[in-house]
């Protein structure tokens, strides 16, 4: 919703500068911030091997502005907003966490639940119109007799009916067959959430009950919840890295919200980091969780995939400890990966592929 401290997370997440104020709809087009993914395992390794670069992960957050009751009926700035939502692949949703009456909020008083119960109906407002108009198509080819067409029309008519009962896609209880009936509607309501709570400075360590309440509404979707301070946020987005380190300990707390935001959007996303290192670089690379040894390589470059012949790994701590691929080796502790290996997070990787 509007004023919960979106687009100050996002301006102390990516450095980009995007407009914040006090004021309904302050963002107007979205602000892109690609953000370099925070990973001590890779600076690490780059001190060891003494690489001449350094490559992290990045992550793109993309700040809009803020949904109100109606949007998905044009209210605010809605359809324009909700077509950005539909090409993100994990939504966070920013929620008001604190009490300040020198901030707005746009419904009067600060209600997690409500807040979220009022975004959530939008975005499966908005999906109900995708399926009511894909149903229409569906009947008329289920009049032909297919077995195919009618078991399509069967099942996105229980979709509608799902949510008719302001149940979100995402919990609706299809296996990957049925979830082929509507995966070409890019549905709102069916993409991950990662709730971020917004609280005051005194209240990040100890949270508060509008927080408790965020966790519960998250756990019956397994989503994840961050809480952060948007004010402190900005602040360390100022300091260099050893200030930083200082700020946080004062604070109590072990990584700022970037750290923490992170890696809660990974996990709710299902993906992985792993590592390559050499003289001339070391890199970290996103892969989804469960990818094969090539399919890792390919997204390095496709023809690593294709003339994949083997992966030669190490895991990150044995690499820590043993420091250098000359004591990995002697150690015997180099594994010699084929195409039926799955890449676990962490995994330094040298690719042999064939040209």
């Amino acid at each position: 919703m509007p004023n919960v401290g979106k687009s100050t997370l996002f301006n102390a997440l990516s450095d980009a500068g995007a407009d914040a104020a006090n004021f309904p709809f302050c963002t107007i087009d979205p602000n892109v911030g690609v953000v370099p993914v925070p990973d001590n395992r890779l600076d690490h390794l780059h001190e060891l091997i003494e690489s001449k670069k350094k490559t992290p992960a990045s992550v793109e957050f993309v700040d809009i502005a803020g949904l109100v009751k109606g949007a998905s009926e044009g209210k605010g700035k809605g359809n324009a907003f909700l077509s950005h939502i539909r090409e993100v692949d994990l939504i966070v949703h920013v929620v008001r966490c604190f009490d300040d009456p020198n901030v707005i909020h746009v419904e009067g008083n600060v209600d997690p639940a409500r807040d979220i119960r009022i975004i959530e109906d939008e975005l499966i407002l908005k999906d109900l119109e995708s399926v009511e108009k894909r149903l229409s198509s569906l009947e008329t080819q289920a009049k032909s007799g297919e077995k195919e067409d009618i078991k399509q029309f069967e099942i996105v008519k229980k979709l509608k009916e799902h949510l008719e009962q302001g149940q979100a896609a995402r919990s609706f209880g299809a296996g990957k067959e049925m979830q082929e009936a509507f995966k070409d509607l890019f549905l709102l309501s069916q993409k991950p959430v990662l709730y971020a709570c917004n609280v005051s400075e005194d209240e990040l360590d100890s949270g508060n009950d509008w927080v408790e309440t965020v966790h519960e509404i998250a756990s019956t979707h397994d989503d994840e919840v961050v809480t952060f301070c948007a004010k402190i946020e900005s602040e360390i987005a100022e300091l260099d890295e050893e200030e930083k380190k200082l700020f946080l300990e004062e604070l109590g707390i072990q990584s700022a919200g970037l750290n923490r935001l992170i890696r809660a959007a990974y996990k709710e996303l299902g993906l992985i980091t792993y590592f390559t290192a050499g003289p001339k670089e070391s890199r970290a690379w996103t892969v989804a969780e469960g990818s094969s040894a090539p399919e890792a390589a390919g997204v390095i470059h496709s023809d690593f995939e294709r003339g994949f012949i083997r992966a030669e790994t190490v895991s990150y701590p044995v690499y820590a400890e043993l420091k250098t691929e000359k004591a990995i080796k002697d150690a015997g502790k180099m594994r010699q990966e084929g195409k039926d290996y799955i890449v676990q997070d962490g995994d330094v990787i040298l690719f042999r592929f064939n040209v």
